[in-house]
């Protein structure tokens, strides 16, 4: 099983917080503009029409306009994915039905997972399944599970890496020992090698290209604030299962 990251300073989250805020302000800044220039472009060659030399030149810049608004649109996302990972994890524990929860993730998360052609098949508890969670931030954990899953199938169809199928992603809930809750995340990707499950959760480790390596890392300290932990059981060319381990109270 991966090891957890290290333990952040006291300090480190006050000082993300104030880095965040002086980057997201001109990144904000240099998207809205990014967009006017777009905007300004597509009216410039409505005017200009089709099949002139300037045509060509302003596609030629709409095309780097249109990089520069993907650009600062990942930025941002790395910096709200690096603000979560730093951010301090003290769940507001409260009983919560845990197929209700799941109930809310499925309808939430199905239409992403179809238009990246994955089939998201979800075992309901046939009796409630009551743990004490913070709801938001358990959805924010699985989540992270069920994104990654989704994406990994995606590339490993797109790349025709060996895979168990790449469309199934199946979530279930169970109760393996009393005391303990379990919630599965299963997808039928390429799995992974020992030496990739090993890093696993280290931050800024991905194994896909444009992964800012903290989604999983993240998932990690949300769990384990609850007092659980995450096992992980992969086999490459088939598929991978991530389980969640929660203590009931």
């Amino acid at each position: 099983m991966a090891t957890s990251p290290p333990p952040l300073p006291a300090d480190f989250a006050p000082m993300a917080r104030g880095l965040a805020h002086e980057i997201k302000n001109p990144l904000s800044t240099i998207s809205l503009n990014a967009q006017m220039i777009q905007e300004d472009l597509r009216h410039v060659r409505d005017v200009v029409g089709e099949g002139s030399m300037l045509a060509d030149e302003l596609a030629r810049a709409a095309r780097r306009a249109d990089g520069l608004v993907r650009e600062t649109a990942r930025l941002r996302d790395i910096l709200e994915d690096f603000l979560r990972f730093a951010g301090r994890v003290e769940p507001d524990r409260q009983p919560v039905d845990l197929g209700v929860l799941l109930d809310e993730l499925v309808a939430f998360f199905d239409p992403q997972a179809c238009e990246s052609g994955a089939r998201l098949r979800y075992l309901r508890p046939e009796k409630p399944v009551v743990a004490a969670v913070d709801a938001r931030l358990l959805k924010q954990a699985l989540l992270n599970l069920l994104l990654n899953a989704v994406q990994i199938m995606a590339e490993a169809r797109a790349k025709r890496t060996p895979h168990g199928g790449a469309a199934d992603l199946l979530l279930r809930v169970e109760e393996p020992a009393p005391g303990i809750v379990s919630i599965h995340v299963t997808d039928t990707g390429p799995g992974m090698d020992a030496a990739t499950k090993k890093r696993l959760f280290e931050p800024y480790f991905s194994t896909r290209r444009g992964g800012t390596g903290l989604g999983l890392p993240t998932t990690q300290r949300i769990i384990e604030a609850h007092g659980g932990r995450i096992e992980v059981n992969s086999e490459p060319g088939r598929g991978t299962d991530f389980t969640i381990h929660l203590p009931v109270a």
